[in-house]
């Protein structure tokens, strides 16, 4: 008989409640998942009530608060709070997103928060991207020339400069990879959307002079053929990109060096 159920120290559990502070006039609840590894707990989800007149409107406003002035247990990953630097990818109300450009009143009723999905959760929210910063470094992030540099720069016309927009913004915050189903079921072999992207990234640009060993080394039946463009990857990216679409650019150059 299949089992479905998940093993017993992995089902979710009620957490603790922390009520409104007194005379809130506008409470708001956060339902946030908390696990911590070093006491043998199962994963539960603790909800806070906030007041949001005395608190920033988006979500990580809120999770700052929380750790600030409620729970100071409680483990997140933030840094720039402009959605820059990508470290606060988190799920928020069952999407992939950025908590810092997040609002709270775009979310209905209780605002729910995890980890991105699909990952080893090192704490509460904080997932283990070790393997996913690997797979970015194996597509080789950085400009390959056989040319002698040259002695300022190495220059570029405007028209190709514009072929990288929608490539170089990536902030690699994971939350592409995380949305994609193909990542989910083959992520020891499938480079996911954000890898892919940055491998077009460096394969697009005209200063790059390995664009054979690049596509040599995609060449691979999971590495890059596990895209089924089911397109959640476009659909959650925060800074509005398309990695299917620069996956299907890197399949089109397969088939035309062999045409």
């Amino acid at each position: 008989m299949v089992q479905l159920r998940l093993p017993k120290n992995s089902r979710m559990t009620v957490g603790r409640t922390w009520p409104a502070p007194a005379g809130a006039r506008r409470p708001r609840s956060f339902r946030v998942y908390r696990w911590s590894p070093d006491d043998g707990r199962n994963p539960r989800v603790d909800t806070y009530v906030l007041d949001l007149e005395d608190c920033g409107p988006m979500v990580l406003d809120a999770l700052i608060k929380i750790k600030d002035e409620v729970d100071p247990t409680l483990t997140f990953r933030r840094s720039c709070r402009e959605g820059i630097c990508g470290s606060c990818g988190m799920n928020i109300d069952g999407a992939n997103g950025l908590a810092c450009t997040t609002a709270i009143e775009s979310v209905r009723g209780d605002v729910r928060i995890y980890p991105l999905p699909h990952m080893p959760v090192i704490k509460d929210l904080v997932p283990d991207l070790s393997h996913f910063f690997a797979q970015h470094a194996s597509v080789r992030p950085w400009l390959e020339t056989e040319t002698p540099p040259p002695e300022r720069e190495w220059r570029q016309s405007i028209e190709d400069r514009r072929a990288l927009d929608g490539l170089y913004e990536c902030i690699l915050c994971a939350c592409c990879s995380t949305a994609c189903p193909s990542y989910w079921w083959n992520g020891d072999r499938y480079l996911g959307p954000a890898a892919l992207l940055h491998a077009y990234r460096w394969i697009a640009d005209t200063r790059d002079e390995a664009t054979g060993e690049r596509l040599d080394d995609l060449e691979d039946p999971f590495k890059l053929y596990r895209c089924h463009t089911i397109m959640n990857c476009a659909k959650t990216c925060p800074k509005g990109l398309n990695p299917a679409k620069a996956i299907m650019e890197i399949r089109r150059l397969m088939v035309e060096r062999v045409v």
